[in-house]
């Protein structure tokens, strides 16, 4: 596809990163000519410095024959325009990043009115992202498919989990655990793992499996499942705003601290239930005063992404909370893995996953739907849901008769809203939605999960 991304910082570069593997012609606008020189001189894209929302700007980059324009400058307004002003000139789908909460209550009707694709708020995203993991703190993360009745759950094999030294094939033969282990994580390795795969004291493994049997499997495992009861966030930014809401919303007990007065009395006013404390969240003294070390979860949530690392180090040091911490720049991914912090939340990651889901959507030819995509290990696998609009080579016949690629991986069929662990005499049938696990990339349709 002829791709336009109007915004080149961070998020369109981790864009124009993450669909340049999706075989796209892509174009990116901006005002600034460093920004576009380093997106060009680093991948495979071509660039024009100027006002996105400016037509003949637009028209240079071609706009009457693109079809996909992303805005993402740091102006809500701006990406709203641009992507009207983009439909008036062309027939394309287009797609505006609205960060600013007082949007929030109005999403549909400005994407409707507008005629846009989707709005995307990352902060939204990684808010709700933290949320989930609040809610069921032995995950490392979680993916959620199916609207919500499947789970992907991520967590970390400890010394005294059951898991260290166990063989996979037991899970289900000795636990008698309806779960489905579909990718396991070894430092710079990455498993689709078969039944004699033995697991190892710092795995990080990741399955698919109802929320309520999860937690069963978890129990059996012997690690925790409770969830938050009191949380600490620092830093007062758009992401915690939406986070505080959610967690006081399931009677979370939330604490926030800010340096900022002015952010404080803001959010003070907007969330009445929290606790708003004004000073400077990386002060040790603080933290331990406003009680650190009682509460279930925190957040390092500022603006700094060493801040928030320092932040969550120190968390883990002196409480037993569950830790979340949010980082922007991923340049230093292997090096945080080797920090072992509990659980990181990257937003222009979720934002470019959402983004390359919707790009392969756009097939219209395919017999099927890509719903939902989700980057695993640092992209080094993927996890996708198709909804099977019709028939193909890959429905009605047991999947132990078909012959599937190398490391991928059926993980879950949802029928008539209920979710199946597959086993090899399950089918595939028009209707479903199918979770597929693999390392190849750019599965388009549920028939590239065939050898060819």
């Amino acid at each position: 596809m002829d791709i336009i991304i109007v915004g080149c910082g961070k998020v369109g570069y981790t864009l124009v990163e993450n669909l340049n593997g999706e075989n796209h012609n892509i174009i990116v606008i901006d005002e600034s000519k460093e920004k576009v020189k380093s997106i060009t001189d680093d991948l495979d894209a071509m660039g024009i410095v100027g006002n996105g929302v400016s037509y003949q700007t637009l028209s240079e980059a071609g706009i009457s024959h693109a079809d996909l324009l992303i805005a993402v400058t740091g102006s809500d307004e701006q990406n709203l325009l641009c992507c009207v002003i983009a439909r008036k000139a062309g027939h394309c789908k287009t797609i505006a990043r609205v960060r600013n909460p007082i949007y929030n209550d109005e999403l549909s009707f400005l994407r409707d009115e507008l005629g846009l694709a989707m709005i995307i708020n990352p902060e939204l995203a990684a808010a709700s992202e933290i949320a989930r993991i609040f809610q069921f703190p032995s995950a490392v993360k979680i993916d959620t498919f199916s609207k919500g009745r499947i789970e992907l759950l991520h967590f970390r094999v400890t010394e005294n989990c059951l898991l260290n030294n166990y063989e996979l094939i037991h899970i289900r033969t000795t636990l008698k655990c309806d779960v489905l282990v579909c990718v396991v994580t070894r430092g710079d390795e990455v498993f689709i793992p078969r039944g004699d795969f033995v697991f190892q004291e710092g795995d990080i493994v990741a399955i698919v499996s109802t929320p309520l049997k999860a937690t069963e499997f978890f129990r059996k495992i012997g690690i925790e499942t409770g969830r938050v009861h009191t949380a600490m966030l620092v830093g007062g930014g758009t992401i915690t705003y939406y986070l505080a809401k959610r967690l006081i919303a399931v009677g979370i007990e939330t604490k926030i601290i800010d340096r900022d007065p002015a952010r404080c009395e803001h959010l003070s006013g907007l969330l009445p239930k929290a606790t708003v404390i004004c000073g400077d969240g990386t002060e040790e003294k603080l933290l331990l005063q406003e009680g650190l070390k009682s509460v279930d979860g925190f957040a390092a949530l500022t603006g700094l992404d060493e801040e928030n690392i320092l932040l969550s180090l120190f968390a883990k040091k002196e409480s037993h909370a569950k830790v979340v911490t949010k980082i922007n720049r991923i340049n230093f991914n292997s090096v945080l893995g080797d920090i072992r912090l509990d659980s990181i939340t990257y937003p222009r990651l979720l934002t470019a996953d959402v983004i390359v889901k919707y790009a392969r959507s756009m097939n219209e030819s395919l017999n099927s739907n890509v719903e939902n995509l989700y980057k695993l290990e640092g992209g080094r696998a993927e996890a996708l849901e198709f909804y099977i609009k019709e028939p193909s080579a890959v429905t009605d016949t047991p999947l132990e008769k078909l012959h599937f690629k190398k490391n991928l991986l059926i993980c879950s069929i949802t029928r008539n809203g209920l979710p199946i662990i597959p086993g090899g005499r399950d089918e595939i049938r028009v209707g479903d939605f199918v979770v597929v696990v693999t390392t190849h990339s750019r599965l388009n349709g549920i028939k590239d999960i065939l050898e060819d």
